[in-house]
């Protein structure tokens, strides 16, 4: 357990709420840094808040100024957008918030990471870190966290760890399955693919745990882990289940890979050049990761820092689809 105060970044978000909750819960110091807390539901003594952008170098160093960790989730987290705005955020942001870090004491820096930094549009099974990162992304945004990554590396004047949880799904999630869930009311989700590939998925309340453990384990100083839930499944059957939890009908034509990629980038090419059309319906990397297997050893995350899922993949999809249910319109 930390003894002093542990900063999370992103903390009105999906994950860095739950990781605020969760400290609370512990009994724990947190100061919580968002935008916007207007729907910020951690009422707490012990959480204190700070509003704050990772633009902003001086409201960072005053929040790191004596703590004694920092668990840092904010990034701009979307398919599309573009990629002087990814890197501002993810790259540029997390070297300023490191700078800060350093320079307030801070004993741990966690960095939340993401398993697209390996990505490279192949079926991949049981992944380690010992993969190098891709060398092409579908993605600014997985882009841009491989470049957050490397600075995190960079830097030598105070601990830092890497976590990068894969497909982070739950109660609150804004969007894995909400997408898919708004695709397939309109009548436009289709199978990518045979419908057969493995993926593996990380409940939320997972993520936190292995960042916590981030943070106290001596043995992760200088280290980088995937997080999952240990459990691949058929991603198709799952999306199944889902919608017909949530009273909606799974589709049943299916595109080919080939064919759903091709259409993604043509897409992709129109929305490039007329950017008032917005985000587009399929990108290349959505498009990938329904169609793609994808799978991780995380032995070295079970074995150094003692992680374990505590909550299976069952009873994960029971409690999202609890929560999707009570809020239908989310």
């Amino acid at each position: 357990m930390s003894g002093g105060t542990t900063v999370v970044t992103g903390a009105t978000g999906f994950l860095g709420a739950r990781i605020c909750r969760e400290l609370v819960d512990r009994g724990e110091r947190v100061l919580a840094m968002g935008r916007n807390f207007s729907r910020f539901e951690v009422n707490h003594p012990l959480c204190a808040r700070a509003v704050a952008d990772l633009d902003d170098e001086a409201a960072l160093d005053d929040a790191c100024r004596g703590a004694d960790a920092v668990i840092h989730s904010a990034a701009l987290s979307t398919p599309w957008g573009l990629r002087r705005d990814f890197q501002r955020v993810n790259v540029a942001g997390t070297e300023r918030l490191l700078r800060c870090a350093a320079r307030g004491g801070v004993r741990r820096f966690v960095h939340v990471s993401s398993s697209s930094v390996t990505f490279d549009n192949k079926d991949r099974f049981g992944v380690t870190e010992a993969i190098p990162r891709a060398t092409r992304f579908l993605s600014f945004y997985s882009e841009s966290k491989a470049d957050a990554e490397d600075a995190v590396r960079r830097r030598r004047d105070l601990e830092t760890v890497i976590v990068r949880p894969r497909a982070i799904f739950g109660p609150g999630d804004t969007s894995l399955l909400p997408r898919l869930l708004r695709l397939a009311r309109e009548g436009g989700l289709r199978v990518i693919g045979d419908g057969t590939n493995l993926q593996d998925l990380t409940y939320v309340d997972n993520v936190v745990d292995s960042l916590l453990l981030a943070r106290d384990v001596p043995l992760a100083a200088g280290k980088t882990y995937f997080i999952t839930n240990d459990d691949p499944v058929p991603l198709w059957d799952l999306i199944k289940q889902f919608l017909v939890a949530m009273g909606v009908p799974a589709p049943k034509r299916r595109v080919p890979l080939g064919v759903a990629y091709a259409a993604a980038a043509s897409l992709e090419w129109l929305h490039r050049s007329m950017p008032r059309l917005g985000e587009p319906k399929l990108t290349r990397y959505t498009v990938a990761l329904l169609g793609r297997a994808q799978t991780f050893d995380i032995r070295a995350a079970k074995e150094e820092l003692g992680y374990r899922p505590r909550v299976s993949m069952a009873e994960a999809l029971s409690r999202t689809v609890g929560y999707f249910q009570r809020y239908a319109d989310a």
